[in-house]
C-alpha cells in the first residue's frame, strides 16, 4: 500500500436525531431490480480553508447525518427482501447509518490523476457492503483527515433505496444542515415508490413485447472470450478530461462523419460515442462481435404524469446502443452519435411501463455482461455542489475505478467532463492515445 494507509480512529453508529416512523416501506419495481443490489460510492475531496477545526468539522458533519436521518429515515432502516419473494423492502426502526472517522498519508494531489490500480482508494470508505440485502446499513459516511490537511468524504449509499440523482440529492441537503442553510431547503424527501410498480393489467401486455424493444436485456453471443478476459486480465484505470473546446470539436467530427447531417448531437451523444469507439477499438475485438453501450436515463419527467419532486427512488431506465464492432469502429463517430441518440429517444412512458413489468415479472429481466460498456454520468447530479463547510469539492469520483464508464464533474470547469475506466492493462496504451486524439 506504500503511502496510500488509512487508519480508522473512530466507527459509530448514528442514529436519526428524532423518532421517526416504525414501518415496512415497499421498494418499487425498478428499486429491487437485481442488477441494482449494490452499493454506489462516492468519494469527494475537499480543500479546508486555512485555520479549519477538523474536531469542530467532524462533530458538526455527525450532528448533520443524524438531523438527516430524520427526513430521510429509510436510509437509517435496513433492506431486505420480501417474504413471499416479489421484491425488496426497508425495514424502517431507526436503526442507524454508521460514520466512520480516519487519518490517512494521502495528499489532496493524489486525486488529480487515475488511482495506480483499481482498489488503491478502497480505504477511503472502509466498510464495504458486498451484500446490501444481509442487513448491512444503508449508508456508511467515511471522514478522512489527509497528512496536507485537507480532507476526503467517502459515502456508501445502497443502490436500491436510491438512484444518483436521489442520492445527491440527500447529500446537498446533509451537506446544508452541516453548514446551517435551512431544514432540507430543496425539495422535501417524497417516497411514493408505488408510482413505479406495474399494474396488474400490465403483465400479459409485456408477456408480448417484443424482445428487440429492450435490447439492453437481450444476450449475444461471447465470440472472444469477452467476460473471461475483464475477469482474468487485470484492469488499469484511466481518467480523461475533455474541456468545452474539445466537446465541440467532437460535436463537428459527429456532424462531418454523419449520414444525418440534420441531427445535432448532444455533448454527451458525442462523448459518450466517442469513448465507446475508443474502447472497441483498443479492445481488438472480432469484427462480427455485437456490442452494446448501456447508459441510464432518468424517467422523472418522461412518465405520466411526471414523478413528483423529491422523489430520490430509481428513476432510470438503460438506454441501450447497440452494433456490430466492424460498424461502431469503421462508420464514424457520427454513427455511434446517431445509436446513443436514438436509445434515449425511444424512452416514453410506455417503454418505462414495459420495462417496469419485465423487471418484475416472472422473467426478471437483468442487463448481460456480454460486449458490454455501462456508461454513468455522475457530471449533472450536482455532486460538485456538496460542501459540508469545507468548500466545494476539488474532486469527485468513485471510491474505485472499475469496468464502469463514470462522466465526471470536473472542478472550477463548469463545462468540462473528466472520463474514467478502467481498462485491460493489455489495451490501456491503445485506448488511452484513441480516447485523447481528436483532441490533440
Amino acid at each position: 500500500m506504500g503511502s496510500s494507509s488509512v487508519h480508522v480512529k473512530e466507527a459509530t453508529v448514528i442514529v436519526p436525531a428524532e423518532p421517526t416512523p416504525t414501518k415496512i416501506l415497499f421498494l418499487s419495481a425498478l428499486d429491487s431490480q437485481l442488477f441494482l443490489r449494490f452499493t454506489i460510492e462516492y468519494l469527494l475531496v475537499y480543500k479546508p480553508r486555512p485555520g479549519s477545526d477538523p474536531r469542530a468539522t467532524t462533530a458538526r458533519v455527525k450532528h448533520a447525518l443524524a438531523k438527516s436521518l430524520v427526513a430521510y429515515y429509510p436510509l437509517a432502516g435496513r433492506v431486505r427482501p420480501r417474504p413471499d419473494g416479489s421484491g425488496l423492502d426497508v425495514l424502517c426502526r431507526g436503526q442507524g447509518a454508521v460514520f466512520l472517522e480516519a487519518i490517512s498519508d494521502h495528499v489532496a494531489g493524489d486525486f488529480e490523476r487515475a488511482p495506480r490500480y483499481v482498489t488503491q482508494w478502497r480505504k477511503l470508505l472502509s466498510i464495504h457492503v458486498a451484500d446490501v440485502l444481509k442487513g448491512a446499513p444503508p449508508l456508511v459516511v467515511q471522514l478522512t483527515w489527509l497528512r496536507d490537511g485537507n480532507a476526503t468524504l467517502g459515502i456508501g449509499i445502497n443502490h436500491c433505496v436510491c438512484d444518483g440523482i436521489g442520492s445527491a440529492e440527500f447529500l446537498n441537503s446533509f451537506a446544508d444542515l452541516a453548514t446551517g442553510k435551512g431544514e432540507l431547503k430543496a425539495h422535501r424527501p417524497v417516497w411514493d415508490r408505488h408510482l413505479l410498480n406495474p399494474s396488474s393489467s400490465q403483465v400479459a401486455i409485456a408477456s408480448r413485447d417484443n424482445p428487440l424493444s429492450h435490447p439492453e436485456f437481450s444476450r449475444v453471443p461471447d465470440l472472444c472470450g469477452f467476460l473471461t478476459r475483464f475477469a482474468s486480465e487485470r484492469l488499469t484505470p484511466t481518467s480523461v478530461v475533455f474541456d468545452r473546446e474539445c466537446l465541440d470539436e467532437l460535436k463537428k467530427l459527429a456532424v462531418f462523419t454523419s449520414s444525418h447531417s440534420e441531427l445535432i448531437s448532444t455533448s454527451f451523444e458525442v462523448l459518450s460515442a466517442h469513448v465507446w469507439r475508443s474502447w472497441a477499438r483498443a479492445l481488438n475485438l472480432p469484427s462480427n462481435q455485437i456490442l452494446k453501450l448501456l447508459f441510464s436515463i432518468d424517467v422523472r419527467k418522461r412518465v405520466k404524469p411526471s414523478l413528483p419532486n423529491g422523489f430520490y427512488g430509481n428513476a432510470f431506465v438503460l438506454g441501450c446502443a447497440q452494433t456490430s464492432v466492424k460498424d461502431l469502429t469503421e462508420k464514424g463517430l457520427g454513427y455511434a452519435s446517431t445509436l446513443v441518440k436514438k436509445a434515449k429517444e425511444r424512452v416514453d412512458n410506455e417503454h418505462v411501463k414495459s420495462v417496469t413489468e419485465l423487471v418484475s415479472g416472472l422473467t426478471r429481466a437483468s442487463p448481460d455482461s456480454v460486449g458490454v460498456l455501462i456508461l454513468s454520468q455522475w457530471s449533472r447530479l450536482g455532486l460538485e455542489k456538496v460542501d459540508f463547510g469545507l468548500g466545494r469539492p476539488v474532486h469527485v469520483g468513485p471510491v474505485c475505478c472499475d469496468r464502469y464508464c463514470l462522466l465526471l464533474p470536473v472542478n472550477d470547469q463548469k463545462d468540462a467532463v473528466k472520463v474514467m475506466v478502467a481498462v485491460p492493462a493489455s489495451a490501456v496504451d491503445k485506448y488511452e492515445y484513441l480516447v485523447q486524439s481528436p483532441c490533440s
